[in-house]
């Protein structure tokens, strides 16, 4: 029973990754590669942060909400930003369109983001005797990531590939990119701050991911029509 439940959970946290891939035409046009370099890309990032976070951060003695500790964390998350410019930008990736080198950099960078945070909680927690709901809430925070991570790749897209976007929306596509980046703090705000509990917090991240993914299809798509 116990690895009946880890399975499950483990399928509900990865398996939209893959059923992202083979359902849309990133598969067709194999861009898998693409989707690994991302990852890398992710886990170097990932160090930085987490030098960073040692380095500038104190470590709280409490479980209170600390809004200088807080903005910095927010500062340092953008360092994020600055690695899916790298990712979009300066890897060399196969001859595929925009469309599709956004959508293989926000999933590897994803899959990176949900097997470094959540694949040791569920190998620890999910095999326990005693059932909880904590990580199937896992498992839907890490589809809400995926969607906030393919539009944030999407939103970059159009910052540092589109050169010929219309001016009036540059600043909606560069406050729903500082939004989606700051969603880590965000949802800390909201559970440490407001004192939400887990499942709220989850339902905030799913229902804000969808409308992120809206607005970004719809900014993504008003920049391909011809000008007039």
């Amino acid at each position: 029973m116990t690895l009946f439940h880890f399975f499950n959970c483990a399928i509900l946290t990865f398996g939209p990754h893959a059923v992202y891939y083979s359902a849309t035409p990133l598969s067709e046009y194999d861009t898998l590669g693409t989707s690994v370099k991302a990852a890398s890309v992710y886990l170097g990032t990932a160090l930085v942060k987490l030098v960073c976070l040692a380095t500038f951060l104190k470590v709280s003695e409490n479980d209170s909400f600390d809004p200088y500790q807080e903005l910095l964390k927010a500062l340092i998350g953008f360092i994020d930003v600055a690695g899916l410019y790298f990712a979009l930008t300066q890897l060399t990736h196969r001859n595929i369109s925009q469309n599709h080198k956004f959508q293989a950099v926000g999933l590897g960078w994803a899959f990176a983001d949900s097997v470094l945070h959540k694949l040791a909680p569920l190998w620890v927690g999910a095999r326990g005797l005693e059932f909880t709901w904590d990580y199937i809430l896992q498992g839907l925070e890490a589809n809400a990531n995926l969607v906030l991570s393919i539009s944030l790749a999407a939103l970059g897209s159009l910052m540092w590939l589109r050169k010929n976007k219309p001016k009036t929306l540059i600043p909606i596509i560069y406050a729903c990119a500082a939004i989606v980046a700051t969603m880590p703090s965000i949802t800390n705000y909201l559970r440490r701050g407001l004192g939400w509990h887990f499942p709220k917090v989850v339902g905030f991240e799913l229902f804000t991911s969808l409308v992120m993914a809206f607005i970004s299809w719809q900014l993504f798509s008003a920049c391909q029509r011809p000008s007039s």
